[in-house]
């Protein structure tokens, strides 16, 4: 029976290149609307799980179903934010927005509700007129975010997406990130190697082993939000977390 509340099911997915076996039989569901982090030991094929769900590789073994279905690019829509801003520089903040809702012909007034909705709730009016080149890396990577969640795809796949940020810029921007989910109901999976992100941001986190990498374990983290990345429970999970990437 297939379980309506699961929006992306990963069955046995195996990836070798050659003879380098880089992934061995990963299976897990991820619910709809979940936010779910990915952490793993450096080098550990992370970024070969996230090409492998936007389908830019095929597994050698295994399948990827949203809303049980083979994944589809043609027909499913994943967006990918990468660790660099990669917005276009020719169009303003509002015309960035609005590009991909653009190419999907969507009705005009949906288009300038989404789009209004997410230059509202990322405080981007003062730039909405701006070129890419004028805005703070961190403010370029919000228009990145945005444009993204804008699309309400089916899966949402970041990728380390703040990268060398200070930390402080990183807190705002995970902020953002958890308001932009709870209003749009994407459901999104989050790879990063930082730790305190990941327990920050999720409500769940895969730890993957070394290559070929399995899952080693799943950790649920239901800590009230915005979350106290002092408090004793959290230190507890991040530990815990870390623990299990060190000692294998």
């Amino acid at each position: 029976m297939e379980n309506n509340d699961v929006k992306v099911r990963v069955e046995h997915l195996t990836k070798y290149f050659g003879s380098l076996h880089v992934l061995d039989d990963v299976s897990f569901d991820i619910k709809k609307g979940e936010f779910l982090c990915v952490v793993g030991p450096t080098g550990c094929g992370k970024t070969t799980f996230l090409n492998l769900l936007t389908r830019i590789y095929m597994p050698t073994k295994g399948d990827l179903y949203i809303d049980g279905e083979p994944a589809d690019p043609k027909k499913h829509s994943i967006s990918v934010v990468f660790q660099e801003p990669s917005s276009m520089p020719w169009l303003t903040v509002e015309k960035n927005l609005r590009f991909g809702l653009e190419i999907k012909k969507l009705p005009k007034d949906e288009i300038n509700r989404r789009v209004e909705n997410i230059i509202k709730l990322l405080g981007l009016e003062e730039f909405r007129n701006n070129y890419p080149h004028q805005l703070s890396v961190s403010t370029a990577q919000r228009i990145i975010i945005g444009r993204a969640f804008a699309m309400q795809p089916d899966l949402l796949l970041m990728d380390e997406p703040y990268g060398q940020m200070d930390i402080k810029l990183r807190f705002y921007l995970e902020d953002e990130v958890v308001r932009l989910w709870k209003e749009t109901g994407t459901t999104v999976v989050f790879i990063t190697h930082n730790i305190e992100e990941a327990v920050y941001l999720a409500q769940r986190v895969l730890i993957l082993t070394n290559k070929p990498a399995k899952i080693k374990e799943e950790v649920m983290i239901d800590l009230p939000r915005p979350r106290d990345v002092t408090s004793p429970e959290f230190i507890a999970i991040r530990n815990h977390i870390t623990e299990q990437i060190k000692w294998w």
